[in-house]
């Protein structure tokens, strides 16, 4: 089969079609006959050398994929030969064929385009378990999302938004505001123009939000304390803008603060089976019913893979971006 690949790290330019055998499942695998592939920021960092694969995970870069089951592994029932599906895979996607462990397959709906469906688990997993799991958000808070015009930035809005929470983003320029306001964000602030802190004082009359999801770090991190109210939820799932940061203690303690953060590639198996049911009892039914879609940006060919990571190296998409296998 082709896949696309890198053997050395370094810029868009260094991913290439390569030829691999097909891979066979395993007890509890399916193999999927990718008809798309989500681009993700992890690839990017994958492929400049600072994440590699977790131990026994395909060196391929592709953390979701959506398309048709080919082969059932032993002791898979819950799925059938031809069945569409979508997955999270901890790496392979950019291929013809990926395998996914049938426990972090979801079933492609009707009226769901397989564009979409590779667009869904990457930021649905991360969004449900970092806001809802880990950040314990409940009808009536607030959030505050960095980055809201990413995959995740517009997936938080949306998710947000049917579960009661005022999301409030920010993004670099005013037309991406626009954009996330048409999203589903309730406020958006150009951080580019203003202070977000001063800002979100304002939108909430000085109180403050209740959870912050930040994918900066850094910096950020002291800011983003400034915006929360007391009892708030700090919740990291990237560093973009370095893994170290300064912060005031004895404010954590005066207001109760709980700062979290996790990483999805690395956890077990396990774990990811148990919160796809959480997804496919709370989150897919929204999906099933047609309410809740992936933002889409673009479209490459497999073979245009250095392409899309260079698009979304440039920071100018809303949404998602998709190989076409």
């Amino acid at each position: 089969m082709t896949a696309v690949g890198f053997d050395a790290p370094g810029g868009p330019d260094v991913l290439t079609p390569v030829t691999v055998p097909v891979p066979q499942p395993g007890p509890g695998e399916v193999l999927v006959k990718v008809a798309f592939a989500g681009v993700n920021r992890p690839d990017v960092v994958q492929r400049q050398g600072k994440y590699p694969p977790p131990p026994g995970a395909s060196p391929i870069p592709g953390l979701e994929i959506s398309g048709r089951i080919a082969v059932l592994g032993e002791g898979v029932t819950e799925f059938l030969p031809g069945q569409a599906v979508c997955a999270l895979v901890s790496g392979g996607g950019y291929a013809e064929y990926c395998l996914a462990k049938a426990a972090h397959c979801l079933p492609v709906p009707e009226g769901l385009g397989l564009d979409e469906a590779a667009a869904l688990p990457e930021t649905l997993f991360t969004v449900w378990h970092n806001v809802f799991e880990r950040g314990y958000a409940r009808d009536g808070e607030t959030l505050l999302v960095h980055g809201g015009t990413s995959g995740i930035g517009t997936m938080a809005a949306m998710l947000g938004k049917y579960f009661g929470l005022t999301v409030i983003v920010t993004c670099g320029s005013a037309e991406k505001c626009a954009r996330a306001l048409e999203i589903g964000a309730a406020h958006a602030i150009d951080y580019k123009a203003c202070d977000f802190v001063e800002e979100v004082a304002r939108i909430t009359g000085g109180r403050g939000v209740d959870i912050v999801l930040d994918m900066v770090g850094g910096d950020y991190v002291a800011r983003n304390l400034k915006c929360l109210a007391p009892d708030g939820r700090h919740v990291t799932i990237a560093v973009q803008g370095g893994a170290k940061a300064e912060i005031n203690m004895a404010v954590v303690m005066t207001r109760r603060y709980t700062l979290t953060g996790s990483t999805l590639r690395a956890r077990s198996d396990a774990f990811k089976g148990l919160l796809a049911q959480e997804i496919l009892a709370n989150a897919w039914p929204l999906v099933e019913e047609g309410e809740l879609r992936p933002v889409m940006d673009a479209r490459f060919a497999l073979g245009e893979a250095a392409a899309a990571h260079a698009r979304m190296e440039a920071g100018d998409h809303v949404g998602k971006i998709v190989l076409e296998i």
